[in-house]
């Protein structure tokens, strides 16, 4: 029960709250609505459909660029009321004229509420915009829903893209970053451009004054199509109604134009905007939204009779709540830092040395000063290593080299440096890195890389190659070193030969060694033959009958064996008979030899 009594609390806190709101800001019926589509917001055909359309004369360019004033020594803008007659029976019109001086540093698009404001789809008064922005003075602008309060069209506030029309075509206003005023139509790609891009950007219906020229009925052909509460396209600009607008002069100042008015009562048509314009030497300018989002507020305080009545209480009449708005401000810097080369100081910058521009953005120095040997900096041009003078067009002094030829070189012989690296480049007859070395003997020209020529291998000069030298200085006792060593060398070749070609035995003592023991060997061999041959001798001297019968004990033969028979045979010399003493043990008798007379 205690959190229903708390919510009923709350409710009726906001009520009183919302009541309080309406009482301090009314807000408006909306019944002077003023638009040019009856559904969504712009034609459906291309970019190229406008540019293809246009007179031939603007050839394929569908926007004008104009070069904004810069005018610091006046004040930030001028504002005028007048009050004019209308051709008619009994036409009169007032309304407002402010002429901005400055509109690189003093105009600014500026998004319902604040920043953000579209992304959010806000609707807030011209007043309430331009109170919290501080503007001397603003207008209404951009078109947007009525019901959704969705701004429509492109939309860039203080150099921040907030909305993209997707190539949308219908007239535009816009100030580049180097201070160009732009009027027209714009493809897609020349909203996002970012080469000189816009940082303040807004979209209207309807190109009114093209170079001077009424191009109203050429902007029916490109943004035609039909229209919400007030009929078809060429209804909307011809009723009369309340009308926003912004242009141009030829000194490049930014007219905005305000008439009252309220649609099919009072006010102008488009055609009468674009004449009125005309007659007071605006060159390019486009409609804005009008009917009862026409606003005009002067440092604060609303300064125009709005055409809506307010919801509260009919009899009154309240100022609607709009989109986007042109505001004039005191000047500043653009971009605010000066590009972080410079201080703000009363609306301009003051940039650093070595920088300029109206947002310090861009260097004194400017290709190509500095040549294709430098680059631009700050601080003037900075030569690439070799290369020195304001411009970067001299090459190193000699004996110089490296960034800003600071560092010396170190050749010998008169040698030179490359202007860059350093690197020692020698005369002819000189080598080394820096070309402290004479050619080698044998050897002359660049880089010693050729040979001598001369007779008997003699050395030539190590510059020319010429034979026809003498040799002198240090190169003369390096010769005579020289010529020494090899003595020297060809004494100590010439003993080793005579050292080789003396007499030396043949072999070694090893060689004697194996040949003496072979030879006793053989010595001892035959002496050992000699011995044996003489024992066989002895005994056949010994034992003459056995020269030609075989000596075969009986007992042998006859099988009988005693033991007194084995000792007589024993001893009878059968040990001292070989084997060779018996043919064989079967063998009885051998029959005598034969011999030859």
């Amino acid at each position: 029960m205690a959190a229903v009594w708390v919510n009923c609390v709350w409710l009726l806190l906001w009520l009183h709250v919302r009541l309080l709101e309406t009482k301090n800001n009314p807000v408006s019926m909306l019944d002077d609505v003023l638009l040019p589509y009856a559904h969504g917001h712009g034609p459906s055909h291309s970019h190229r459909h406008v540019r293809d359309c246009q007179p031939v004369i603007h050839g394929n360019t569908t926007y004008e660029s104009w070069a904004s004033s810069k005018h610091s020594g006046l004040p930030e803008a001028e504002s005028s009321v007048f009050v004019s007659e209308i051709k008619g029976p009994d036409r009169w019109v007032y309304g407002h004229m402010t002429v901005v001086h400055d509109p690189l540093r003093t105009v600014s698009v500026l998004e319902p509420g604040g920043p953000g404001g579209c992304g959010m789809k806000k609707c807030a008064t011209v007043e309430e915009t331009a109170k919290a922005a501080g503007c001397l003075y603003a207008q209404n602008a951009g078109f947007f829903n009525t019901l959704t309060c969705k701004c429509l069209g492109n939309v860039v506030s203080d150099g921040r893209l907030m909305q993209d029309s997707g190539g949308v075509q219908n007239a535009q206003f816009g100030i580049r970053k180097d201070g160009t005023l732009v009027f027209g139509y714009l493809s897609e790609e020349d909203v996002l451009d970012q080469s000189n891009p816009f940082i303040q950007l807004v979209s209207g219906v309807v190109w009114l004054l093209r170079n001077r020229e009424v191009y109203i009925e050429q902007s029916l052909k490109a943004e035609c199509d039909k229209m919400q509460e007030t009929g078809d396209f060429r209804h909307f600009v011809d009723v009369v109604s309340a009308r926003t607008a912004v242009g141009h002069d030829a000194e490049g100042r930014v007219i905005l134009f305000h008439i009252e008015g309220q649609t099919g009562v009072r006010g102008m048509n488009l055609w009468e905007v674009a004449e009125f314009l005309q007659k007071h030497g605006v060159i390019n300018a486009i409609n804005l939204d009008g009917g009862g989002s026409s606003t005009y507020v002067n440092h604060g305080s609303l300064a125009s009779y709005p055409s809506d009545h307010c919801a509260s209480d009919s009899m009154w009449r309240c100022a609607r709540q709009v989109s986007t708005i042109l505001c004039i401000h005191k000047r500043r810097c653009q971009p605010s830092d000066c590009s972080g080369h410079g201080d703000c100081v009363d609306g301009r910058c003051r940039c650093q040395e070595g920088w300029q521009g109206d947002g310090c953005d861009s260097l004194v120095c400017q290709p190509p000063a500095c040549g294709a040997h430098g680059v631009c900096t700050a601080k003037g041009c900075v030569c690439d290593a070799g290369w020195r003078g304001k411009n970067c067009s001299q090459v190193c002094l000699q004996g110089f080299y490296g960034d800003s030829c600071k560092q010396t070189c170190a050749c010998a012989n008169n040698g030179s440096c490359d202007p860059v690296h350093g690197r020692c480049i020698c005369l002819p007859g000189f080598h080394g890195n820096s070309c402290e070395n004479v050619c080698p003997l044998g050897f002359f020209g660049p880089s010693c890389s050729q040979e001598c020529r001369c007779d008997d291998m003699c050395p030539c000069d190590p510059q020319t190659g010429s034979c026809n030298i003498t040799v002198q200085g240090q190169a003369n006792y390096t010769l005579h070193r020289a010529g020494h060593c090899l003595a020297k060398q060809m004494f100590t070749s010439w003993r080793r030969e005579e050292d080789v070609h003396r007499e030396q035995p043949y072999l070694s003592e090893h060689s004697w060694m194996v040949i003496a023991v072979a030879l006793f060997s053989l010595l001892s061999i035959s002496l050992l033959a000699h011995i044996i041959q003489a024992c066989r001798g002895s005994a056949a001297a010994r034992f003459p009958e056995r020269r030609d019968y075989s000596y075969v004990p009986l007992t042998n033969i006859n099988g009988v064996s005693s033991r007194g028979g084995d000792k007589a045979a024993g001893k009878s010399g059968i040990g001292e008979l070989g084997p060779d003493d018996s043919d064989s043990q079967d063998e009885l008798w051998s029959p005598p030899r034969s011999r030859i007379s």
